[in-house]
């Protein structure tokens, strides 16, 4: 009983979820999102010369999992602050009619680009390869695909593996953030 008591006040007494602003499309927002031409060899030039990583998120309006990955991951100041400083992080709406310019220089809407890359879920992350070649597809760039609202340990962890180019070595992300659980944990001392 007196567990249930604990757990019902960290309940009522733990720090509300941050409200994360939506914008005019419906989209909820960072401050830290880069808003461009959505031309993807541009965007991967863009992140290239600022030493960073592009990774390109799809949202949709309503998307109750979107707000729970800007209210309760992308809010958080460690794990805004590790994607900032290592990637360019361009939103793009699942059934949006914004101009995209794909790899190939084949010019669609976001929605058309959204089924040719073979989205389907969101909030989806796609982490592009910034060594990729002049003349790759969107499928040779995409080193790793991050569909659905995680929690931050694993957000992190993902965001982490592919800036430190984990998808090229021998230990697969699940094993990788596994591994960062187990130390975190150690480091708490339990």
């Amino acid at each position: 009983m007196k567990y249930l008591f604990a757990a019902l006040l960290m309940t009522l007494f733990a720090s509300p979820a941050a409200v994360a602003e939506v914008g005019a499309d419906g989209l909820h927002k960072q401050p830290w999102f880069t808003v461009s031409f959505k031309d993807v060899a541009e965007d991967m030039a863009d992140a290239k010369a600022e030493g960073k990583r592009l990774a390109i998120i799809f949202e949709q309006r309503g998307c109750i999992y979107c707000a729970k990955m800007h209210e309760e991951v992308l809010s958080n100041e460690g794990v805004s602050d590790y994607i900032k400083d290592n990637f360019v992080v361009v939103q793009y709406n699942l059934y949006g009619d914004e101009e995209v310019i794909d790899l190939n220089g084949d010019t669609l809407t976001e929605k058309e680009a959204a089924v040719r890359w073979g989205v389907v879920f969101t909030p989806t992350v796609m982490f592009l390869d910034d060594e990729a070649a002049d003349d790759a597809t969107m499928k040779d760039t995409v080193v790793q695909t991050m569909p659905g609202a995680f929690g931050k340990g694993t957000v992190l962890d993902m965001f982490t593996w592919v800036r430190n180019k984990g998808y090229e070595g021998d230990e697969q992300f699940q094993r990788y953030h596994a591994r960062m659980i187990q130390e975190r944990s150690d480091g708490d001392g339990g």
